[in-house]
C-alpha cells in the first residue's frame, strides 16, 4: 500500500428541493385548495475517523465528493425526500484544514469522531404553507436552498507514543526492525526509508507505538533531501528517541543539526522530552565510546545512553527509558501470560 500525508478533497453538500405549486381538484369534493408539499432537505458531507487506515491514499484517486440534492415537493402534500449524507473515511490522526492550508478545520484523534464538513441546503416551502384565511389560494412557492461547496486539505499525522529522530543511516529502521514485528527497508545507504512506518514495540509488562520518519540533513526546513514534512508524524508523540551514529567523524555536530532542524520547524517539537542515545557502539573500541559519549553528553547537557541496534546490547535498556517518559494512560498493558515478544496484529 502506498502512503500519503497530504490529499486535496473538493466537496458539496446538496441543495433543498423545491416546494411545489398545487391545488387539489378531485371530482364529488366540493372544497378543493393549496396541496403543495415541501421540499426535501440536501445532504450533508461528513468526516469520520475510522480503524484500520493509515494513509490517504484513496483520496489520491477519488478528491470530488458529492452529496445527494434533496426532491421537490409534490402535490397531495407530500414532501420530496431527503438527500443522502456522505461520509469521507479518514484515518486517525487526520487534521482537516481550509483551503489557505492553516486553518485547523478539525482534528480526528478518536476513532468514530466525526465532524461537519459542509451542511445541505433547507427544501423549500410548498404553497400549502403560505395558506392563511386572507389568502386562501396562494400561487407560490420557495425554491430550496443551494448546497456549501468547499475545497478542504486532508493532512494525516500519525498517533504513536515515541517518535524516532536521526540523521539518515542513524539507525533507526534497524531499531524499529529489532524491537518490533514492522519490516521497514534497511540498507546501506541514506535515505533508505522514504515514508513513515509504525512498530508496536514490548518491554515489561507495557506496549506502546514507536514511528519511523525518514532521516533529516542539514537545511531539510528549506527543502533538502526529503524536507522535513514528515515531523508533523512526531509532533503528537509523548517523547523523541534522537539516535546518533557512533561511527560519524563528529556526533556533536551530527546532534546539533537535527536539534536546528526541530526549531527550524516550529512548534513544541524542541521542547518535547528526548531520549539520546549513541548508536552503533558495537563497531566502537571502548575509548572511542567512552569519547564520543562525552561529546554528545556535553553538546546535549543531559545523560547519554548507548545502544546497538544490531546486536540488541543495551536496546531494552533504551525501551525501558522510553516506557517511563509515557504517561500510564497511553500504554497498552499486556495479557496476563503473554509472552514477552514483540505485540503482532
Amino acid at each position: 500500500m502506498k502512503f500519503l500525508d497530504l490529499a486535496k478533497v473538493y466537496i458539496r453538500s446538496g441543495s433543498g428541493g423545491g416546494g411545489c405549486v398545487s391545488f387539489r381538484r378531485e371530482k364529488y369534493i366540493e372544497y378543493g385548495g393549496p396541496d403543495g408539499g415541501d421540499g426535501g432537505r440536501g445532504g450533508d458531507v461528513w468526516a469520520e475517523a475510522v480503524d484500520g487506515l493509515n494513509t490517504l491514499i484513496d483520496f489520491r484517486y477519488q478528491q470530488h465528493f458529492f452529496a445527494r440534492n434533496g426532491q421537490p415537493g409534490m402535490g397531495r402534500q407530500r414532501t420530496g425526500r431527503d438527500g443522502d449524507d456522505i461520509v469521507l473515511r479518514v484515518p486517525v490522526g487526520t487534521e482537516i484544514l481550509d483551503e489557505d492550508q492553516e486553518t485547523v478545520i478539525a482534528d480526528l484523534t478518536e476513532v468514530g469522531q466525526r465532524v461537519l464538513l459542509a451542511r445541505g441546503g433547507n427544501g423549500g416551502f410548498g404553497n400549502l404553507h403560505f395558506k392563511s384565511s386572507t389568502n386562501q389560494a396562494p400561487r407560490r412557492a420557495n425554491p430550496g436552498q443551494p448546497g456549501v461547496e468547499r475545497t478542504l486539505w486532508l493532512r494525516l499525522k500519525l498517533i504513536a507514543d515515541v517518535g524516532l529522530l536521526g540523521l539518515p543511516n542513524a539507525g533507526k529502521s534497524t531499531f524499529l526492525a529489532a524491537t518490533s514485528n514492522a519490516r521497514p527497508k534497511v540498507a546501506d545507504y541514506p535515505f533508505t526509508t522514504l515514508v513513515p512506518n509504525l512498530g508496536v514495540v514490548g518491554v515489561d509488562d507495557a506496549e506502546f507505538v514507536v514511528a519511523d520518519i525518514p532521516g533529516l540533513i542539514k537545511g531539510a526546513h528549506e527543502g533538502r533531501g526529503l524536507g522535513d514534512t514528515f515531523l508533523g508524524h512526531v509532533e503528537r508523540c509523548s517523547v523523541l528517541l534522537h539516535l546518533v551514529d557512533g561511527t560519524a567523524g563528529d556526533v556533536a555536530a551530527d546532534w546539533r543539526t537535527i536539534i536546528d532542524e526541530l526549531e527550524a520547524y516550529g512548534g513544541h517539537l524542541a521542547d518535547k522530552p528526548r531520549v539520546t542515545v549513541l548508536n552503533k557502539v558495537d563497531a566502537l573500541t571502548a575509548q572511542e565510546r567512552a569519547e564520543r559519549c562525552a561529546a554528545l553528553q556535553a553538546v546535549s547537557g543531559g545523560p547519554v545512553m548507548e545502544m546497538s541496534g544490531a546486536t540488541g546490547e543495551g536496546v531494552r535498556e533504551v525501551l525501558r527509558a522510553l516506557r517511563g517518559r509515557i504517561s500510564a494512560d497511553k500504554l497498552r498493558q499486556r495479557k496476563q501470560g503473554e509472552e514477552d515478544a514483540p505485540w503482532q496484529p
